[in-house]
């Protein structure tokens, strides 16, 4: 007995901790794309701006080779730099990483299990959403699944997966500042869209055989 509880107070403690690690990963991306530090905002858009960008024209390897190769150019460069300045001043102050050289960056298999187990959860999530709509339990639900697709088809055509993640990447960015200005005409055209959409819905399900409708209340 209690080892049981041992083990159910040790799944409390995982879930709470992974879910600590979600909470404070929406925080930091809800700080960044309100631009409540413009600084960090700014750099994080930029930089994957510029990957997304660099991905569009180049390959996935020369990608990461360039950013290797920027950031081995700054480091190298610092620490050419620092060297000089402490054989100048005949000072004694090490390398200039140290303490990022003896920072402890190795991830812990209990880190692991926590991210697989979250993961999984996920996984199961998306299985069980994917059979639910392929084999049409809800008839409605699958029609929007099918539009949506339709649509999709159109925006593949016109655009690579490159090109839509740097749409999104800046919808991302952009989207919260453009909000914050126009919140009442933006919350008035959603509205009317959320009705209308609503309207159409309610209206097909009017039109619905009678053994659908049963069985979708059932």
């Amino acid at each position: 007995m209690k080892k049981s509880n041992s083990s159910h107070g040790h799944r409390n403690g995982i879930a709470m901790l992974v879910h600590s690690y979600i909470f404070s990963a929406s925080l930091l991306s809800s700080q960044l794309v309100h631009w409540r530090e413009p600084k960090k905002s700014g750099a994080a858009f930029g930089l994957s701006l510029l990957v997304l960008v660099s991905l569009a024209t180049l390959s996935v390897i020369s990608v990461v080779s360039y950013l290797l190769l920027a950031c081995l150019c700054v480091t190298i460069t610092f620490r050419v730099y620092k060297s000089v300045i402490q054989a100048v001043q005949k000072s004694n102050e090490g390398h200039p990483f140290r303490s990022l050289l003896e920072r402890d960056i190795s991830v812990s298999s209990e880190s692991v299990r926590q991210l697989a187990d979250q993961f999984l959860i996920h996984l199961n999530w998306f299985s069980n959403q994917t059979r639910r709509l392929l084999l049409v339990e809800d008839l409605v639900d699958s029609l929007k699944l099918a539009a949506v697709t339709w649509v999709m088809t159109y925006v593949g055509a016109v655009f690579n997966g490159v090109t839509i993640l740097i749409l999104a990447d800046i919808i991302f960015f952009t989207t919260p500042l453009i909000y914050q200005k126009k919140k009442a005409q933006i919350d008035h055209h959603v509205e009317a869209v959320r009705l209308k959409l609503e309207e159409t819905l309610q209206s097909l399900q009017d039109k619905l055989p009678g053994a659908v409708k049963k069985s979708k209340v059932e």
